[in-house]
């Protein structure tokens, strides 16, 4: 393509490509801005695509690439996938299919890395920075890679949510980082030593895996968050690999983005990203069984039925709806924005606190509620609604469990002791829409579950809330 253009042209040209570079990033950040609120994510999602758009069609132009057969291949291929998934998949599967694109993504930094590596014919020629960017790609990228993996197993169900653990597993995982650190280091001073190479690729696959798995279910929200700041970091690293300024801040801006993004996850459960990482926390399914459990001692379990409750929050001046990941699991996001719509026909004002953690992604129970188009205004995060509560006749807790459980608040000698949580036991009256007593991811008992002015409605989220619409037609 060069033989083709004036002598001047190719001059700037440099400059110009850096300049589309820049414009490209102001798309990346103006997106990441949008991202913020539901309200403008979707704006947020299409500003970054023509970033990206940009890039790529910048980035063929400056490496001068004419034979564009594969790259048509993968566009039509990727695209074909992406829309089936786009229709394909429910809600609940969200975040398997998050802990998915982090893994492709990882995988991807790796495999450009190895590629540029593996093409050039002389490894010595290529400066000791650029072999330990070359190797710290291939270290974050295939860990990434396989801790995706492990999470998306997890979530799926196919690996169990719990803790996977034994003694020592901590020790080695740091010391196996250690490890691969110093090889790089040395792999940088020697680069014709393949075996190295392969040793790092390998090691770093394994401790994906052994990474994640003893993380249990209760702190996926966090994996999640954290494995998208790891592909963010890994692109990062595969941009100074090839000399590109555009991937490299793209990267570091989704490495930054999900490291802020984890640290509200941390701090929205009072914990520390170490203990999430090394303390083996959680585990249950979060779900439960089907029908109440017998209540231990004086505990007394109050139930209400449709009739009861639909005179109840007909009759109420507010009603708050707190949704779990048992709304996400039963699919009742649509019924549920029925029975808020009916409630606001009856002249009650209905709103939506939302807990960061609940569910099993960041914004996981915003994304469960815009795909019915339950308004935004209606969303409150925590802070927001935490002073609502006292002034609230019923509130409906959906599917949540732990992120209501006033002992967060009570009793040091609990796993979530300290966390902060959404205040539903302030409200005059609390309806608990779940299939059992059974704990949530952290294995504890509710106390509201036993509360006076607490009331039970077992069962499916969506079969109870499709009963509670249908006696909302009666009152």
């Amino acid at each position: 393509m060069s033989q083709f253009l004036p002598e001047s042209i190719l001059t700037f040209l440099p400059d110009f490509i850096q300049i589309i570079y820049l414009i490209a990033t102001a798309f990346f950040i103006r997106g990441l801005k949008l991202l913020n609120s539901p309200a403008t994510a979707r704006r947020g999602n299409q500003y970054a695509a023509i970033g990206m758009l940009i890039g790529v069609v910048i980035t063929l132009f400056d490496q001068q690439i004419l034979s564009f057969e594969w790259i048509i291949a993968g566009v039509l291929i990727g695209g074909l996938i992406g829309a089936v998934l786009a229709k394909k998949v429910e809600m609940t599967a969200m975040p398997e299919l998050v802990a998915v694109f982090n893994g492709f993504g990882g995988g991807a930094s790796a495999l450009v890395a190895w590629g540029e590596f593996t093409r050039t014919a002389d490894p010595t020629l290529i400066p000791a920075d650029g072999l330990i960017t070359t190797g710290l790609s291939i270290f974050i990228g295939a860990l990434t890679f396989t801790g995706s993996f492990v999470a998306f197993g997890k979530l799926k169900g196919f690996i169990s949510g719990r803790a996977i653990t034994f003694p020592g597993l901590n020790l080695i995982n740091i010391g196996s980082m250690i490890g691969v650190l110093t090889l790089v280091g040395i792999f940088a001073f020697d680069p014709t030593n393949q075996t190295i190479f392969w040793i790092v690729l390998g090691v770093s696959l394994l401790i994906g895996i052994t990474s994640v798995i003893p993380i249990g279910g209760a702190d996926m929200p966090v994996v999640i968050s954290l494995l998208n700041s790891y592909s963010g970091i890994a692109a990062s690293m595969a941009g100074f690999v090839l000399n590109n300024n555009l991937l490299i801040v793209s990267g570091a801006l989704v490495g930054a983005a999900g490291l802020i993004l984890t640290q509200i996850m941390c701090k929205a459960m009072n914990r520390s990203l170490a203990n999430v990482i090394f303390g083996s926390f959680g585990g249950n399914d979060g779900v439960g069984g089907s029908g109440p459990t017998v209540a231990d001692g004086d505990k007394i379990v109050r139930e209400t039925s449709p009739q009861d409750m639909a005179i109840q929050v007909s009759y109420a001046d507010k009603v708050i709806i707190v949704p779990g990941y048992g709304l996400a699991v039963a699919q009742a996001q649509h019924v549920v924005k029925e029975v808020a719509e009916k409630l606001e026909a009856k002249g009650v004002t209905v709103k939506y606190g939302i807990h960061p953690v609940a569910g099993r992604m960041p914004g996981h129970m915003n994304v469960l509620l815009a795909e019915a188009d339950v308004p935004y205004d209606q969303l409150y995060d925590m802070d927001q609604i935490n002073p609502e509560f006292s002034t609230t006749d019923v509130v409906m807790v959906i599917g949540a469990n732990d992120v209501v459980n006033p002992m967060a608040r009570t009793d040091p000698g609990n796993p979530i002791y300290g966390m902060p949580i959404l205040n539903v036991d302030e409200a005059k009256r609390t309806v608990i829409f779940k299939r059992s007593l059974s704990p949530g991811y952290a294995g504890i008992d509710n106390p509201l579950f036993y509360d006076e002015k607490n009331q039970m409605f077992f069962g499916d989220a969506k079969k109870s809330l499709q009963e509670l619409s249908e006696a909302l037609n009666e009152v």
